[in-house]
């Protein structure tokens, strides 16, 4: 989906821009193809640059409530400066590498309730500059990341919602500002004991770090709270890790309070703490496991329909330069 905008700061029959991706889906890690057209302006025009960047709705978690708006996570220049003829449109194409740690943003092909992900092209014309066209772009999850997934679908977890918060984990290494958190009804056998689990990747060219957070109901004698569970593999070990063991494992000493010396598989740990120390919608319906591959059906509302997440996309970008001066 492309949404193309005049650059009105350049006034009438100024230049305007329109980035076409070739495929405006994704995952972490890869590259996004595609090309820059520059419609010429009505008189000669000195281009200084032409830029890319990935922006995404993130969640700022203040003392008294949240606030939510468009973040730039990455950018590249695609063009340095030249000289664009009146009447003589231009094409430049580009490549912009994605990185690891990128949310997702659709799983299973369906699109996570809550996510939002654009490519911005920005033009900049002597001292003004204005952020021309905002591409919607799909990301989803790198091999490593979807054997995990399968494993929630196989345990019966079910989607609860997605969101980007700023802020970092503790004990993870992040080049990102902020995190993803993908959150999940626990499977029927744990309800009444946990209320819900966030997933969060955080990924990089060597490995995946896998958190995992559980917010435990409270009973008659006993305190609720939170427990973490971090699993740090590489790429290669996840492909090949029973992550639904893992997965029920931690979660089992979760539901039954006896995980403070639970280590994984070698491969994770476990924490119990009383509080949200570890970091700073309707649901998916049941994900079932098809097959050898685990490959997940049945994959039944909690997302957003394609024209409720254009407006969603929209108004990220009209906070985004809400932020401009």
């Amino acid at each position: 989906m492309v949404f193309k905008r005049m650059l009105g700061t350049f006034g009438v029959g100024g230049p305007s821009v329109d980035t076409v991706l070739a495929v405006p889906s994704c995952r972490p890690g890869e590259r996004l193809a595609g090309e820059v057209r520059i419609k010429a302006a009505d008189y000669d025009v000195e281009i200084q640059r032409i830029s890319l960047s990935l922006v995404t709705r993130v969640e700022v978690e203040g003392a008294d409530h949240e606030q939510a708006g468009g973040m730039e996570f990455h950018r590249v220049d695609v063009s340095g400066p030249f000289t664009l003829p009146r009447e003589a449109d231009r094409v430049i194409a580009f490549e912009l590498d994605v990185p690891w740690e990128t949310p997702l943003t659709e799983v299973y092909g369906q699109h996570l309730h809550g996510m939002v992900m654009g490519v911005r092209t920005e033009l900049a014309v002597a001292k003004a500059v204005d952020k021309g066209d905002l591409d919607q772009v799909a990301v989803g999850p790198a091999p490593s990341q979807q054997r995990v997934l399968d494993a929630f679908a196989e345990l019966g977890f079910a989607f609860k919602s997605a969101d980007v918060e700023y802020g970092r984990i503790a004990g993870v290494h992040q080049e990102l500002p902020f995190y993803q958190e993908i959150e999940f009804y626990p499977p029927p056998e744990h309800q009444g004991r946990v209320n819900e689990v966030e997933l969060t990747f955080v990924a990089s060219p060597h490995g995946l770090a896998v958190v995992l957070e559980a917010d435990k109901r409270g009973g008659l004698f006993t305190s609720g709270g939170d427990a973490f569970g971090r699993f740090q593999v590489s790429h290669a070990e996840a492909l090949q890790l029973d992550w639904a063991a893992e997965i029920s494992g931690w979660l089992h000493a979760v539901a039954d309070r006896h995980g403070a010396a639970f280590h994984p598989g070698g491969h994770g740990s476990y924490e119990d703490h009383h509080g949200h120390g570890g970091r700073g919608g309707p649901g998916w319906g049941t994900v079932a496991a098809a097959g050898a591959a685990g490959v997940a059906a049945g994959v039944v509302g909690g997302m957003v329909a394609g024209e409720i997440a254009e407006e969603v996309f929209e108004e990220v970008f009209e906070d985004d330069e809400g932020d401009e001066d």
